[in-house]
């Protein structure tokens, strides 16, 4: 075994350092909480989406500063080639350490290792093994360019504050910690016994910090070329409506702007013909008749040279009639003496400008939600509703619903399945063992159609025996419970009998209590 003889030479004492060292390591691997992983994890995602709302937000920069050489190659031309440049060496670092994270995946999990969903987690080696390997010296290799790296960006950021801050977060100097025997690398405080979820977020954050530093040096290569000369070549009429979806009587209010638009010359606005009496563009009319409308127009504005420039636009908007949407959970239906919910809505205009009442019954409200209480059963309720719109209250629909009794429950005997469920026994022609029907306490009520689902509660029943002489022996109930003299009859029962469970009386949560049907009871 190699080592074998090393180990050998060891003193009592070196070996028991060492394994103590193992015992210490394998200690600090327990103690990496599964949350504290799983929150690594969570914070990985988070900046790696980051990662990729910074990259699709530098190609932006970088393809206006690409366009403005193209406007002006002669002016914006030094720029540029930087930008070219600094794009080139970003991507390369941003790469090379996506190719670090998968190799410690990889280290972490084998051939097939995703640095996005990393199995073992908790792997306290792979991040050390990939990083600090004295044979290849990747974490070596990498503090080395990010150090490059440093020194070449800072030197397109013109605000020194900005580039202070640059400076601090590409810092790869390491401040040593009361405790700390030695000096330590920063390759080192960032991989030596780190967990590998937490070494992949910690380099998905340098690459957040590679991002924001390429962002900061394109802003300031783009101010370089001096925007605002360039800016006012492209120009283009934009209309920017509040919404296209206007209740007849409210108002259409749009924004008319024009896009990189120079400050210091507001431009003219016409609109069908007239010109718009609004330095900022701001469009608003009270909307007239039902249907979509168009309207078109132009934007003037001087060009440095004397003469004017003039861009098109054109837009639509859709008048509709006030309208709400009610819609009941049950149908067209109010029950009494229960809670019925209640949607309401008026699109385009947000639930805490809704306001409803109800007749015949109370209609409350709780959040977006509505809960009906009609009154008197066998008369209708109407639900009117209200919008505040441009800040004035305004009727927008109503719907009428009929009033009805709560219908009559069905008895059933609370039985467990064979799975240990309670399900609801409702009678034969289904059959129940004789071990369900004695664990069973008595029987209950309600109605469970999926439409309604509404609990009674059972007073008294009976239920009903026939001996061999097909006598019938009726037991009277203890309220809602079998009695004793019941249960001693359930024991006499053989298989295949039956009996009857009649004269069941139940009361609602309308405070009615009534008579329901009877059921026949089969054992198996």
């Amino acid at each position: 075994m190699a080592g074998g003889n090393n180990v050998a030479r060891m003193s009592p004492r070196q070996r028991m350092i060492n394994l103590m060292y193992i015992v210490l390591t394998a200690m600090l691997a327990l103690n990496v909480s599964s949350d504290v992983l799983n929150g690594f994890s969570q914070v990985q995602d988070g900046i790696q989406g980051t990662n990729l709302n910074i990259t699709a937000r530098n190609g932006v920069q970088f393809a206006h500063l690409e366009n403005l050489y193209e406007q002006n190659p002669e002016k914006a031309g030094r720029w540029y080639r930087q930008g070219v440049e600094l794009h080139k060496r970003s991507d390369k670092l941003y790469a090379l350490i996506e190719d670090l994270k998968t190799s410690i995946a990889k280290a972490a999990d084998g051939a097939d290792g995703k640095y996005s969903d990393i199995v073992n987690n908790d792997d306290l080696e792979a991040s050390a093994v990939t990083m600090l390997n004295p044979a290849t010296n990747k974490g070596q290799a990498l503090r080395r360019n990010l150090d490059e790296y440093r020194k070449y960006v800072v030197t397109m950021i013109p605000d020194a504050e900005k580039r202070k801050a640059v400076e601090n977060m590409l810092s790869t100097k390491v401040s040593a910690r009361s405790g700390d025997v030695g000096s330590q690398s920063w390759e080192q405080k960032m991989f030596e016994n780190m967990p590998a979820v937490a070494a992949v977020t910690l380099l998905t954050k340098v690459q957040n910090d590679i991002r924001q530093a390429e962002s900061e040096a394109l802003s300031g290569l783009i101010a370089a070329v001096d925007m605002g000369d360039v800016r006012v070549n492209e120009l283009n009429a934009y209309v920017i409506p509040v919404s296209n979806m206007i209740m007849r009587g409210g108002k259409y209010s749009a924004d008319i702007v024009l896009a990189a638009i120079d400050t210091t010359q507001r431009p003219e606005i016409f609109i069908n013909g007239s010109k718009l009496d609004n330095a900022k563009g701001h469009y608003e009319f009270v909307a007239g008749s039902v249907g979509t409308h168009d309207f078109s127009g132009y934007i003037e504005v001087p060009r440095a040279d004397g003469t004017t420039d003039r861009r098109p636009f054109k837009s639509s908007y859709t008048v509709m009639e006030p309208m709400a949407t009610i819609s009941p959970t049950m149908m067209n239906v109010l029950y009494a003496g229960i809670a019925n919910p209640i949607s309401i809505s008026v699109p385009g205009v947000p639930m805490t400008a809704v306001q409803a009442t109800m007749s015949n019954g109370t209609l409350t409200r709780n959040g977006d939600h509505w809960v009906a209480h009609p009154g008197k059963v066998g008369s209708e309720s109407v639900i009117s509703v209200s919008a505040n719109i441009d800040g004035h209250s305004q009727t927008v629909g109503s719907m009428t619903f009929r009033v009805r009794k709560l219908p009559d429950p069905s008895p059933y005997l609370a039985i467990k399945d064979g799975n240990g469920n309670t399900v609801h026994y409702k009678g034969s022609p289904k059959r129940i063992s004789k071990g369900a029907l004695m664990a069973s306490e008595g029987i209950g009520a309600a109605i469970d159609d999926d439409i309604l689902n509404v609990t009674y509660s059972v007073v008294s029943f009976s239920t009903v025996f026939y001996d061999q002489m097909g006598n019938a022996i009726p037991e009277l109930s203890d309220g809602s419970r079998f009695s004793s003299r019941q249960k001693e009859q359930f024991r006499r029962l053989k298989p295949g009998k039956t009996f009857f469970i009649t004269d069941v009386k139940a009361k609602g949560p309308d405070g009615i209590t009534r008579d329901i049907s009877p059921m026949q009871v089969a054992l198996n």
